[in-house]
């Protein structure tokens, strides 16, 4: 059975994700239909690749991921399909993908809005790709190399020897934050350093723990997650209002 996880900014109020359904079961009626998320913030790509990033590789080799997000972003939009660590990825040529793949270029991906007629909807398009994919067609046979592939730069840390300068990226469910460093940059600045993570004017936390239960109910607690990023919470609280933090706001880590 083929697997399609969707990723995009529909919501789920309107009628556009079963729209989406419908038209990938018109190519292939025994899909298996994954829903990462409908809920990615509208127009948001940075969002959807890290959303994208920390999931495919659990997926069964030969999966699909659709990531519609910012679909319509120019007059003439146009829609890729490639194959990366052998999963699939179907979306629009806005930059999403160059976020989720630094190496990735035009070389590398493939046209959909080649399948005629051209006059399709992105929504058809991709269940027609989706088709083509399952059936095991080669992507070179599916459309051509854009001219351009639409890159976008990462957020990355500021990083110096004695201090890191990190960004607030995502904020979940739990009003955990999520800030974009990765233990290993971490792990070779702090070379065995005390250090002290300043998050606005509240007090530093100058300690790594391993998971929520570390501390007491209500206390604050920094650790890296399960996805390798740097996550500040409270345990059993919401430190998203708890403490003011939002999305692209900066963290600052001081090592001495």
């Amino acid at each position: 059975m083929q697997i399609v996880s969707l990723t995009t900014d529909f919501g789920v109020k309107d009628y556009y994700v079963a729209k989406l359904k419908g038209q990938l079961l018109q190519q292939k009626r025994d899909l298996q239909i994954i829903d990462v998320s409908h809920h990615i913030a509208p127009y948001d790509i940075i969002e959807a690749a890290f959303f994208i990033k920390n999931i495919y590789r659990q997926f069964p080799k030969g999966s699909i991921h659709i990531v519609a997000v910012n679909n319509v972003y120019r007059k003439k939009s146009e829609y890729l399909v490639f194959e990366r660590e052998e999963q699939f990825f179907i979306g629009p040529n806005n930059g999403v993908f160059s976020l989720l793949f630094e190496e990735l270029s035009a070389k590398d991906v493939f046209l959909i809005n080649d399948l005629p007629p051209q006059t399709l909807f992105y929504e058809e398009l991709y269940a027609r790709a989706t088709g083509y994919v399952s059936a095991g067609l080669p992507l070179d046979e599916i459309g051509n190399h854009p001219e351009e592939f639409v890159q976008r730069l990462e957020l990355k840390p500021v990083i110096t020897q004695s201090q890191i300068r990190a960004t607030i990226i995502y904020v979940d469910h739990y009003e955990n934050v999520i800030v974009n460093l990765k233990k290993e940059e971490f792990d070779k600045i702090r070379n065995d350093r005390s250090f002290e993570i300043y998050y606005k004017q509240h007090d530093p936390i100058n300690y790594l723990s391993r998971h929520y239960g570390d501390v007491a109910i209500g206390d604050p607690l920094a650790f890296f997650n399960s996805s390798g990023y740097l996550e500040i919470a409270i345990n059993m609280g919401k430190a998203c209002s708890s403490f003011n933090l939002h999305r692209n706001e900066n963290i600052q880590i001081n090592f001495y």
